[in-house]
């Protein structure tokens, strides 16, 4: 097992709730980060989007208060670099919860990742 899984997370996210229930029953112990008072700097997301293997977009928060506010046709004119700097600026536009498990990052709650993962 790698060092000690980073959770960042959100405590009203019903997909993070999910993975920290689904961490917990496994034994699974980890560092808990809340996404929205520490969201992830510019610095960790360039390593971390890297790690994950998914683009910047599948990074956002599709479905959250923060992305609405912005507006659909203004995130999809953003560059890579733009969606960057607001991720790092507002953790709620993350799409949650990110779980750094060595050098391997998964974003959201997918079963079969955690299992893979853990």
């Amino acid at each position: 097992m790698p060092a000690t899984p980073l959770v960042l997370s959100y405590a009203q996210c019903g997909t993070c709730k999910k993975a920290l229930k689904w961490l917990d029953a496994r034994g699974v112990a980890y560092t808990l980060r809340p996404i929205v008072d520490e969201p992830p700097t510019k610095k960790e997301l360039a390593g971390w989007i890297e790690a994950s293997g998914k683009p910047v977009r599948k990074w956002l928060n599709t479905s959250g208060q923060s992305y609405r506010a912005i507006g659909k046709e203004a995130i999809e004119a953003m560059t890579d670099a733009q969606i960057v700097d607001a991720l790092a600026k507002d953790g709620k536009l993350v799409k949650r919860p990110v779980v750094v498990v060595g050098e391997q990052v998964l974003v959201g709650f997918d079963e079969g990742a955690y299992d893979a993962a853990f």
